[in-house]
């Protein structure tokens, strides 16, 4: 294992940490890379089999992680991680990089994985299975909150559209707090999605704001075997036409005159309530 110390930001090296944008990391060579930031959700990429490429980390986490008298996350992610660059340098320096401190100390840079097909992702899910399918979602921390409340509440699969924010951005990978790397999840061909899930044996619930929508717990839903629940754009819910042709609307219900929840806490709701039994 070699540790490279860096004094300046512009020493050659880290600079996919310090100067890429997340455009410039998706394409990069041999399929690009995404930066994943903190001990447990860089140990949740390993774990998931993603191959890292580098590692940027303050000496304090470097001094614990090569210590064998201390048992730490940062061990375990320096015995792991095999012969790639480790860059050290200290807080100030580093937190120059974003205005503050690395997230627990250390960041580390991932090839991306192959992309699957929405048809492979729905195809692998179990016979009773719940995914959920987002439309136009782009803000970075609702996909990882998404993604995070799917894997704790038993959703099987995510599929996204194209215009979504994508799930291996810096702040998705660390608001998901690593479950992107749990979660199967692929990209759709377009956000008309209704009659490929039909095709793939899926019934189809489109959370919208309707008159005469459903509940989550609605006795209607409570026996669909296989179910895709669609989440729609923050500011403009889902297309018109997609949830004309959904099986259901769903809605929550709400008081106090507020007319709707925020897309990620619509969907830890909807996912919660309604969760295979």
């Amino acid at each position: 294992m070699g540790l490279i110390e860096i004094t300046s930001l512009e020493q050659p090296g880290p600079e996919r940490f310090i100067h890429a944008t997340e455009t410039q990391l998706r394409g990069g060579e041999e399929g690009g890379s995404f930066i994943a930031e903190s001990p447990n959700v860089i140990l949740r990429a390993l774990e998931a089999g993603l191959e890292p490429l580098a590692i940027l980390c303050e000496k304090g986490f470097a001094n614990s992680a090569t210590n064998p008298a201390v048992n730490s996350p940062a061990g375990e992610i320096f015995r792991r991680v095999g012969d790639i660059p480790i860059y050290v340098g200290s807080p100030e320096l580093l937190s120059r990089i974003t205005g503050y401190s690395l997230l627990r100390g250390i960041s580390c840079e991932f090839r991306r994985p192959a992309l699957r097909t929405a048809e492979e992702v729905c195809k692998t899910a179990p016979s009773a299975s719940r995914i959920a399918v987002t439309v136009g979602v782009v803000d970075a921390a609702n996909i990882g909150a998404i993604f995070r409340s799917a894997a704790a509440l038993g959703i099987d699969a995510i599929l996204l559209s194209p215009d979504c924010c994508d799930p291996l951005n810096r702040r998705t990978v660390r608001t998901s707090m690593g479950t992107v790397f749990q979660i199967p999840w692929a990209w759709m061909e377009g956000p008309d999605t209704v009659e490929e899930f039909h095709r793939l044996g899926f019934k189809t619930a489109a959370m919208a704001l309707r008159d005469g929508a459903l509940a989550p717990d609605s006795p209607q839903l409570r026996d669909v075997e296989k179910l895709a629940i669609i989440l729609g754009n923050e500011g403009n819910g889902l297309p018109q036409a997609l949830i004309d042709a959904s099986d259901y609307v769903v809605c929550i219900p709400m008081s106090h005159g507020v007319d709707s929840l925020n897309v990620a806490i619509a969907g830890a709701v909807a996912f919660y309530v309604l969760r295979k039994k």
